[in-house]
């Protein structure tokens, strides 16, 4: 017989209202027989919130039910660290801790632009500076992802933030379409 062993994996929704987290616990029965089965949801900013946790199962979580809006009002989900602990009884002896970084509202405004960089009426030198500078970002995005997974938090934030200026100033100058960096570092 196997023995218990918790865990949880958070599972894009590529959703803003919405973060999903499955089940990936072995437990000693089939179906499982577990007692007062919880997940701790930290989102940036929030207090915690405790929640029911369905074993075994894909569990949606919302703003609602996270308690940063009223139940039954669901709004977008902030973009920073979550704290994730799942905990079955005795929770002292039995559970599973994890971080993660959401970056689902800068994923939504990266897809807005990358999704313009393909309808533009550029030559392809601005082309090749706006893929430049997208992929730049993407990079810092996924830096962002990579060191909250790593409990680097201030090094999450910092990657974020970055990415999200770089994004926004993308935005403002029409998609950057200089093309001085590509011709001045590729052509």
């Amino acid at each position: 017989m196997a023995n218990l062993q918790l865990d949880i994996l958070v599972i894009p929704t590529y959703n803003t209202l919405t973060l999903g987290v499955a089940d990936a616990s072995t437990y000693t029965s089939t179906p499982p027989i577990v007692s007062s089965p919880t997940i701790e949801i930290t989102p940036p900013g929030f207090d915690v919130a405790v929640i029911p946790f369905t074993v075994d199962d894909f569990n949606i979580f919302t703003s609602s039910n996270l308690g940063i809006t009223p139940a039954g009002i669901n709004q977008p989900l902030p973009d920073g660290v979550y704290y994730l602990k799942y905990s079955i009884t005795p929770a002292y002896e039995n559970f599973v801790e994890k971080s993660i970084m959401r970056v689902d509202k800068l994923q939504e405004k990266f897809d807005g632009a990358f999704m313009k960089l393909d309808l533009m009426e550029c030559d392809q030198a601005l082309k090749t500076q706006s893929s430049v500078t997208l992929n730049s970002i993407y990079f810092f995005i996924q830096g962002s992802i990579a060191a909250a997974n790593n409990c680097a938090v201030t090094d999450a934030y910092k990657l974020y933030n970055q990415a999200d200026n770089m994004l926004n100033s993308f935005l403002k100058n029409n998609c950057g379409c200089s093309g001085n960096n590509y011709q001045i570092n590729f052509y």
